[in-house]
Parts: structure tokens; sequence; C-alpha cells
């Protein structure tokens, strides 16, 4: 499997498919690279170089007991974009991987960063403290975690099957299949880091969205379930120098795997424009 090493000595297992304009995604919690199957196919097929990396002690990377935090993703995503010597790069994330996104370009600069796009993601942050009284409250979270280290394989089962991806709503029609594959990304990946993670996410980006200088899509669905789109993707919008906002109704969290037919479009219209 292809892998790089980081500097402290973790390795982080890669995906690089094609050639043409790099475009490189970052996943969310709790799953892997391949939540972004439906993209990655897409954009090959439209004659880019697709990269997406699974993050420390998520799917086929080292299951390491440490570095879980945003510095460290950014940090082991800086590695993976030289050791490819990438440039004039469009970078995705998805939620927590919006995070890793925001927090890479405020720390290692835009030298290789042309856009960026945050998909459902938690910045500017989602989490509730000073000066930020509008965040779900530090308790959600800590029973996340509860959660997670009690009956991991229940929760993560809840979570697909429920507000993720929007199936608990009256109208839905789950799909069994993006229900078992979600959970399966989420347990290949190590409890620990999973469970360190729900911290990390809950870190506040504001000050790395003020640094983004690069133009910047925000997609946001309106009945997102995880990530409340009133709090944080149209103050993302804001912070950024050069940023623009797409909402849409009914969508939920995991938008780009149930409407992968519309996020795709809406990518590709602003990576080309």
């Amino acid at each position: 499997m292809p892998t790089i090493t980081t500097t402290d000595g973790v390795e982080i297992f890669y995906k690089d498919w094609g050639t043409g304009r790099p475009i490189v995604f970052s996943h969310g919690w709790p799953l892997s690279a391949d939540d972004w199957d439906a993209q990655l196919m897409f954009f090959l097929a439209n004659g880019y170089r697709v990269i997406a990396h699974d993050r420390r002690g998520h799917g086929r990377s080292e299951q390491v007991g440490d570095g879980h935090d945003m510095d460290h993703y950014a940090d082991d995503l800086a590695a993976l974009t030289a050791h490819l010597d990438l440039h004039d790069a469009v970078h995705i994330g998805h939620s927590a991987g919006g995070g890793e996104v925001a927090r890479y370009a405020s720390r290692h600069g835009e030298g290789r960063v042309a856009k960026v796009v945050l998909t459902s993601a938690v910045t500017p942050y989602v989490m509730a403290a000073e000066g930020r009284p509008d965040g779900l409250p530090k308790g959600v979270f800590d029973d996340f975690q509860a959660q997670l280290a009690g009956h991991r394989s229940e929760f993560f089962r809840a979570v697909a099957s429920g507000p993720f991806y929007g199936f608990n709503r009256p109208d839905a029609e789950p799909s069994e299949a993006v229900i078992q594959n979600w959970w399966r990304q989420a347990m290949t990946g190590a409890a620990k880091a999973e469970y360190d993670e729900i911290a990390a996410f809950c870190e506040d980006f504001t000050e790395d969205l003020k640094k983004i200088s690069v133009p910047v899509l925000v997609l946001h669905g309106e009945d997102d379930q995880v990530v409340n789109p009133a709090t944080t993707a149209p103050r993302a919008a804001e912070l950024v120098a050069n940023g623009t906002l797409k909402t849409y109704t009914g969508y939920p969290h995991g938008m780009p795997t149930t409407h992968a037919d519309v996020i795709n479009a809406d990518l590709l219209a602003f990576i080309q424009g």
C-alpha cells in the first residue's frame, strides 16, 4: 500500500490516482479516504489527479496512540503534499476534514494551495466556549466519547442509520449499503484515535479561517443534524478573505454521498471557475 512516514514516525496511507491538476480530499470523523469514493471516481473521469489519505489512527494508517489533534493532522497533510510535490492543489474537507484543511492552510501557508472547499465542515467551531455561546454544550461531545468508549459498534451504527445521512427523517429512504459502508470505515479505525478526534474537531478554527486568502467554497446542507448550518457555514464564509456560501434545502451532513451528483457538479464548477 502507498504510505508516507511523518516526521514523528507515523505511517499514513494514501490514494493517488490519475494525472492533471491535483484535488486533495480530507475525510470526516471517524471515516477514511473511502468516504470520498463518489468524488474520487467522478474527478478521475474528468481528468484530474485525485489524492485522499486516511488520517492517522483511521482506516489503513498506523494506529498510534497519540497525535490525534488538528496540529498533527495538518502536519501529516503537509507531509503528504510535500512528498507528492503538489502545486496548484484544490483541498476539499468534509466535516472534521474541513478543520484539517483550514488548519493546514493556516499552519503551513498557501504556497501549494489554489482553492479550498469546506463541506459540512466544523469550521469555525461546533462546541460552545467563552466567546462562542451558540455552539453545542461540551456535554454533548462528552457523551459522544462515552458512547464510543462503551459500545462503539452500536454507537456508530446509530450515527450512520440516523442523523449522519438524515435516514431518521420521516420521508427518508435508508440505504443499508450506505449505512454498512459508514460502519465498516468507522470500525476499521482505532477507538483511541476516534475518541481523541472528537476533542480535535471541537477546536476553534476562527483564526485559521482568517488567514486563508485563496478562494473558498463553503457547502452545507440545511438539514444537517450533525453540524448546525446556522452557526457554522455562514460564519466560515465570512471569516475567509474570499468566501462563497452555498446551501442545500433538505440535504444532510453526509450529502457528498447522498447527493453526490449535485455536489460533484458544484465542486467541478468551482474548480473550473
